[in-house]
Order: C-alpha cells, then structure tokens, then sequence
C-alpha cells in the first residue's frame, strides 16, 4: 500500500510521467528498486509478484531482484551457499519476463548489503559473484547489473556520538577484482553500487571503476534534501515529523545505543513520510519549487562524479535511437 513513501506504483508513475513531459524527456526508464526477498517461500513470493504486476500495468521498465539474503550457511561449497537466492530470483524474474510485453532492464543481488558478524562486514567474493552469475545464466536469466555487498550500507552514517559522516567504507580493490573476473568468465554483466549517499563525490570521481559501476543508489540523499528544505521553509511540519518519529523509534535506537534526536530522525524519519502524507504533499509552490533547485544541484554533483556530463548523445547511440 504504497510503503513507506505512501505512493503506490500507479501513483508514483503518474508524477514520473508528469516530469518526464514537463522536462521533455524521450529517453528514459523507470526503475523498481528494490524488490526484496527476505524469506523466499510462497506467501512472500506471491505478494511480491502482486507487485510487481502493478508496477508493469503502471509503466515500470526495469526491475532490481534483491533475494541477497537468502543465503544457506550450511551449504558445502558456494554454489549450494547461493542457491536459494538463485532459486528466488529465477522465479521472479520469469514471472517479470512472462508479464512484460517488451524488453526491461534486471538487476540482480549477491551479498547482503551491510550484513556483519563478529569480524566486521562480510562482503562479495569474487568467486560469489562468478557462480551467481553462472548459476542465473544457466537458469535462462541473464542480469544487466549485479549488486555486490563491497563495503556501503544504506542510509546515513554516523559516527558514535551521532554525528553524520561521510562514507569511505567502500572496498574499491574488491569492486575491481570482482569486476575483472566476471569478465575473465564472459559475464556481461556491470555492478550496481548500492548505498552512495555519503560517500566522497572526489572518491566517486576519481575511485570508482567507471564503465564498471553502471548505476549508483543514493535513494537516502533525496530524503535529506525534502527533510532540509521542509525544516526551513516548514518547520511546523518538520517539528510534527520529527515528534513522531522519535514517539515511534526512541526505544529501537535506544536498544542500539543510538540516543542523538538527530541521528534516529535520520535513520527512521522516512517512516514519517506515510503520515504526514497530504501535509507533505500540499506543500506550496514556493517549497515546491525550493525542493526541485535543491535536487537538481544535487543531480549535476553526480553526473560530474560518475563521468556523465555531456554523455547522452553516446547513451542514444547505444540504445539507436
């Protein structure tokens, strides 16, 4: 019913469609990111397809397959360690190719982002990322993009006394290594960075294997930028969201160690966002319009990073059109 966002997929579609005419857009897609998979069995999975389904008669045209967490610890080696997940997204996945009436873009994820043990992260191997990707292959699925657990978590970072801080935990050797057997294998397929609000635009710049790394996620920086603007061109709104989340969410950050008001607002203040839903979004003009510069500055930030500026007329040659 809409998530946490309160839009459902024909609704969020209708406001995609609405920019993309306004802007003048003709080469675009709309992404479903991501369609999580914690569980695998048939309940979820057929919740999941209703889904998915409503995002296809909305107009979606590319779909990103997280079953990372399904993962079998008791497994003799790593193709039965990766087997449910393969087994999950194979299933998702031909269900998306029986209902698509035209090609769509799939991404697809190994390694459970930010999953730690008592060591610290546990990340993608490369060999992990070779036998999925094989595995898909040969299950009739071959992936445009390949999620890889390499270092990032998703949200914002802080530091222990809820400080937000920049995130320099991606592993850059790791993401090349991987990347570099894939093509040792004739994988075609490119990594999908996910979570990259934080980190260093000059790392992204100058770090990340470009042409590699096809997409970054920085679903979390937009966020902040609506929270930013509101608390200074609505504070009323802002102070209510504010209150309910801590209301909601003290006592899970607090089992954390997580106490800074700040700091639990940013790790859980989307989940305000459902209900304060018609405050938001009868926002005046004027903050409307503060959103939009404030976003738009943010974007040219990132096509600078990833290389992108001036690139449209090789993504149209790519694509012929």
């Amino acid at each position: 019913k809409g998530g946490y966002t309160g839009l459902t997929p024909a609704m969020f579609a209708n406001n995609v469609m609405e920019a993309v005419d306004e802007v003048g857009h003709d080469v675009w897609c709309l992404h479903a990111d991501h369609l999580g998979i914690k569980k695998g069995d048939a309940e979820e999975l057929s919740g999941l397809k209703e889904l998915i389904k409503a995002q296809i008669d909305a107009g979606y045209t590319s779909f990103a397959i997280d079953a990372s967490h399904l993962f079998n610890f008791d497994g003799t080696d790593v193709n039965e360690e990766l087997e449910p997940n393969v087994r999950a997204t194979v299933e998702i996945a031909n269900y998306i190719k029986e209902n698509m009436k035209s090609d769509f873009g799939l991404e697809v994820e190994v390694g459970e982002i930010g999953r730690k043990d008592d060591n610290g992260m546990i990340l993608t191997t490369p060999e992990e990322a070779v036998a999925y990707i094989k595995a898909l292959n040969a299950n009739g699925v071959s992936p445009h993009l390949l999620a890889i657990a390499n270092g990032s978590t998703h949200g914002n970072i802080y530091d222990k006394e809820g400080n937000l801080i920049p995130q320099a935990s991606i592993d850059i050797g790791l993401t090349k290594r991987i990347v570099e057997a894939l093509k040792e294998n004739n994988l075609s397929v490119r990594i999908a960075q996910h979570g990259i609000t934080g980190t260093p635009l000059q790392t992204i710049k100058e770090e990340f294997p470009h042409g590699d790394i096809l997409k970054g996620n920085v679903g979390t920086l937009w966020q902040n930028v609506v929270f930013g603007v509101l608390k200074e061109r609505m504070p009323e709104l802002h102070d209510k969201m504010l209150k309910w989340t801590l209301d909601n969410f003290r006592d899970e950050a607090e089992k954390k160690s997580i106490t800074n008001p700040d700091q639990i607002f940013g790790l859980y203040g989307k989940k305000a966002i459902k209900q304060f839903f018609e405050d938001i979004y009868a926002m005046d003009s004027a903050t409307e319009k503060a959103i939009e510069d404030a976003s738009y500055e943010e974007a040219l930030k990132f096509f600078d990073a990833f290389n992108a500026a001036g690139k449209a007329a090789i993504v149209r040659k790519g694509m012929g059109v």
